[in-house]
């Protein structure tokens, strides 16, 4: 179990991320691909992204083992609040110091001499001995090849999902925010996943190692990620700002994002109105009061959206919160794409 004592300075800092973190979603989207678990929701991306990848796994696998530790410094920690995007986290994974480097490495080569198990295939042994102890050395060009095989997984695994992967994290968002409204920071820790339980002063997290986290005042950053599965992530250095990494609720199996034929149900003034009422998120009664319609109609509404893509359905409580996907809000907006970063 992991125990995080938060103050009541640190309660009034609990912050969450506004959008997903590229990083972090490319790292954990490796571990899923390599879990024949959750094959409901990743089975059918497992297959689509394998399908596009050519030899990034192999290199990969050498930095990031299928369990236990992973190098903090491939998810670039966060002075702000604000998750990064692919290219602002690529430049500090670039400018991230030798001896760093070399410590995080010697860490997860302990981790993986007590585990006794590393990746498989042709050549990995060769290769995960091979591109930790260049790395190590700090010199640049094992570190550029690291960084152009992250760049190619992420071009394969991740960015033809990102619209799928935002609005989950914008959905569990909208829930957390009604969450922090209603009930304030209390209120926000207390309705997080269930593998994360709330007990002021301390936050419990089911964790594959007993370990305490002190955060002295530095508050916490919240970061919902599509590709945490079951286990919440957090820094293994104590020494920097404290995140929580857990799993959104899944609501289905990421898709490319291009519009279906659902789309041509998408016709009337009410179902416009319906849309453009969702907004920033509203329950199925706030939906028929402010569409004006009835209750049963704002349901089979929803629902229909639902099916076309252009809106998330969270459970919160004992309602039901409804949010816009991106092609929800692009369509709102006349068809303007959301900057995926």
């Amino acid at each position: 179990m992991l125990r995080i004592h938060v103050s009541r300075l640190d309660l009034s800092r609990v912050r969450m991320a506004t959008r997903p973190d590229a990083m972090w979603e490319t790292i954990l989207s490796f571990h899923r691909l390599r879990d024949r678990r959750a094959s409901t929701v990743f089975g059918k991306w497992r297959t689509e992204t394998r399908a596009r990848l050519n030899g990034e796994a192999q290199l990969l696998s050498a930095v990031v083992p299928p369990r236990g530790y992973f190098p903090d410094f491939l998810t670039p920690s966060q002075e702000g609040a604000e998750p990064f995007g692919l290219d602002v986290g690529m430049e500090a994974l670039r400018d991230t110091p030798a001896d760093r480097i070399r410590r995080e490495l010697d860490l997860m080569a302990a981790g993986r001499r007590r585990g006794g198990r590393g990746p498989g295939g042709p050549g990995a042994g060769r290769i995960t001995a091979a591109l930790p102890a260049a790395l190590s050395e700090g010199r640049a060009e094992p570190l550029a090849r690291l960084i152009g095989a992250l760049r190619s997984y992420h071009d394969a695994a991740v960015e033809p999902y990102w619209p799928h992967i935002r609005a989950s994290v914008e959905a569990d968002r909208a829930v957390r925010g009604r969450a922090l409204l209603d009930g304030g920071a209390d209120g926000l820790l207390a309705t997080l996943p269930p593998m994360i339980r709330w007990r002021a002063p301390v936050l419990e997290v089911d964790y594959p190692v007993d370990r305490d986290l002190y955060l002295d005042g530095r508050g916490l950053l919240l970061q919902p990620s599509f590709f945490c599965r079951s286990t919440p992530v957090v820094y293994r250095d104590p020494s920097l700002p404290p995140v929580l990494v857990y799993p959104v609720t899944h609501t289905g199996a990421p898709e490319f994002a291009e519009p279906g034929p659902w789309l041509g149900r998408l016709v009337g003034h009410t179902r416009s109105a319906v849309l453009q009422s969702i907004g920033n998120g509203c329950t199925t009664s706030e939906l028929a009061r402010r569409a004006g319609v009835s209750l049963a109609s704002a349901s089979q509404h929803a629902s229909v959206l639902r099916e076309a893509g252009l809106v998330l359905t969270l459970r919160h409580g004992s309602s039901v919160l409804h949010t816009l996907t991106p092609l929800g809000g692009s369509l709102l907006r006349g068809g303007a794409p959301l900057a995926l970063s």
